[in-house]
């Protein structure tokens, strides 16, 4: 049987969401794989990724892409976030095609922000390296609110009027995705603004996972605030804080023995200039 690799257009969308509600993940709705695969933020995207199709015309794998362009030190980059990736058993001979075609296209810098145990290798052989993913576990306990401790607001009013420049603009950005979830800590003259997600760990959904913090100082300061409004608010038992994005190790936590690893892959990129925005990590919950 012959496979054709092709883009995936807006066309193909709701296909390869039926496959992938089907082949990977049922737990994720169709409509849910189709919202996430068409970001909210503006961007001239290339596809949505790649997919084969078998000589029927049958979708027989696909391999979502998350494109986005950012500005980072007045430089213009083009990100191109590698999402789910899926290939039917009787065709697993022909899964790397769909990733070297999502490789070959130039000018992009490429994440892969929740790579499974079997493509590590695959993403080392071909150049991606590893991002620093120590992290820390934490209680969400009910801590009092004490006077001048500031206060957690995940008011889209309180958070509009609060923000200001890029995190406005990251904020009115990912408003509309399906995983991200915003919160602002004010205390006096001082904001910072939080994206968290929640997450499952051994198939339990009590986890939340921070991809951005604006002020790691403040962040550090008021933690408990947050956490006491992560289990009140949210439901959500711990939190889970990469020291690369948050700054600080939390009170009460400890060290993950494995965290999830996560790669990226630019001639001349940074690792601190790669965060975890414009993302499937934003757009897709499961």
């Amino acid at each position: 049987m012959t496979l054709r690799v092709a883009p995936i257009t807006t066309v193909d969308v709701p296909v390869v969401a039926r496959f992938l509600h089907e082949h990977l993940n049922n737990q994720v709705p169709v409509d849910a794989w189709e919202r996430a695969v068409q970001v909210p933020w503006k961007v001239t995207a290339p596809n949505h990724g790649f997919l084969l199709r078998d000589d029927d015309g049958k979708v027989a794998g696909a391999y979502l892409a998350f494109y986005s362009e950012r500005t980072i030190d007045g430089r213009v980059r083009r990100f191109c976030n590698l999402g789910a990736w899926l290939v039917l058993p009787e065709h697993r001979f022909h899964s790397l095609k769909l990733l070297k075609a999502l490789l070959a296209q130039e000018g992009y810098e490429f994440t892969d922000l929740s790579p499974s145990g079997n493509v590590v290798p695959i993403n080392s052989r071909l150049g991606f390296t590893f991002l620093d993913t120590a992290t820390a576990v934490a209680p969400n306990l009910p801590w009092p609110a004490l006077p001048g401790g500031g206060r957690v607001s995940a008011d889209p009013t309180v958070i509009e009027n609060t923000l200001t420049g890029a995190d406005l603009q990251i904020y009115r950005d990912h408003a509309g995705t399906a995983a991200a979830r915003h919160v602002v800590l004010i205390r006096g003259d001082r904001h910072c603004y939080v994206i968290f997600r929640t997450d499952r760990r051994k198939n339990l959904p009590f986890f939340a996972s921070v991809l951005y913090v604006s002020d790691p100082e403040l962040f550090h300061t008021m933690g408990r605030r947050f956490r006491s409004h992560l289990l009140t608010r949210h439901g959500v038992l711990a939190l889970l804080a990469e020291l690369r994005v948050v700054g600080h190790r939390p009170p009460l936590s400890r060290m993950l023995a494995n965290p999830r690893r996560k790669m990226f892959r630019g001639a001349d990129l940074p690792e601190r200039d790669v965060d975890y925005l414009y993302s499937e990590l934003t757009c897709l919950s499961w």
